[in-house]
């Protein structure tokens, strides 16, 4: 979750078109039921999908307006509506960010996918009140080593961090497990952006960071936690900047960036990943 989200939580509606998804007031920390959970399955079953038929179709040439297009029919085609279209008025379904673009990227018809990107897909899916949250790293046609690694890395990183989760662990657990694995590759966690609680709202409490801090609360976990766990690294520096319109991140130096992200559910033994597009 960015700075900006975290600062909009409170706000208790949302703007733009978009009459679904609507943010629900602070509640803390949520230990969602078994008829929440199983809601939850089916939204983030919806992501799952999407992005696996996504990652199927890329191709170059196509545009990340297109992705867009597609990932909002198809959400539309399961009776759920896109989580991110409309959100503090952002204009896609889905976030496309290419190559040094971290996250935020704004899906556009003249933005053209070539061979050698590095794609991020970011997208969520708004179900019977409750949303699922999912993002994969695409590697279009031949990528250079650095890039193939650095997906890689952020994909292991994710599944090192969910393989902490269990009741009675904490976020710090998540985060140590993460941080360590980047740094061991030599790649930098970015810290301006972090995973999230998610349920009735896109973004609830707690904030699940990537990296080791003192700054933010080390929640104990407990079953029926339903997160967003989300690493993103950087090739180079972990500094960050916002373009001109105000959604678009990008790395400071020009470096790569790729991000990976599921909804899980906190288990008594471990987590159960909800959308696991296997």
């Amino acid at each position: 979750m960015n700075k900006l989200f975290a600062d909009l939580l409170s706000s208790s509606s949302l703007s733009g078109k978009n009459p679904g998804p609507r943010i629900q007031q602070r509640r803390g920390v949520e230990i969602k039921s078994s008829r929440e959970i199983q809601i939850m399955r089916k939204s983030s079953e919806i992501v799952a999908t999407v992005l696996r038929e996504i990652n199927e179709m890329v191709e170059p040439g196509m545009s990340t307006g297109d992705l867009d297009q597609y990932a909002e029919k198809r959400i539309k085609d399961f009776g759920a509506l896109p989580s991110f279209k409309g959100y503090h008025g952002f204009p896609g379904s889905i976030c496309a960010s290419i190559n040094n673009e971290v996250v935020h990227g704004i899906p556009n018809s003249k933005r053209v996918i070539k061979t050698g990107d590095l794609l991020k897909v970011d997208t969520g899916a708004f179900f019977d009140g409750y949303h699922g949250d999912s993002c994969i790293t695409i590697c279009v046609g031949n990528v250079s080593e650095e890039a193939k690694k650095l997906s890689q890395v952020a994909q292991e990183s994710l599944m090192a961090g969910l393989s902490k989760v269990k009741a009675n662990n904490t976020l710090l657990d998540i985060a140590g497990a993460i941080e360590d694995h980047v740094k061991k590759n030599h790649f930098s966690v970015v810290e301006d952006y972090t995973g999230h609680g998610v349920g009735r709202n896109l973004h609830e409490e707690p904030s699940v960071f990537n990296f080791r801090t003192n700054d933010l609360p080390n929640v104990t976990l407990r079953t029926g936690m339903t997160l967003a766990v989300e690493p993103i690294l950087n090739a180079g520096s972990k500094a960050c900047r916002t373009l001109r319109d105000r959604w678009t991140v990008v790395t400071q130096d020009g470096s790569l960036s790729a991000q990976w992200e599921h909804t899980i559910l906190v288990t008594n033994d471990g987590c159960e990943i909800l959308t696991d597009r296997g």
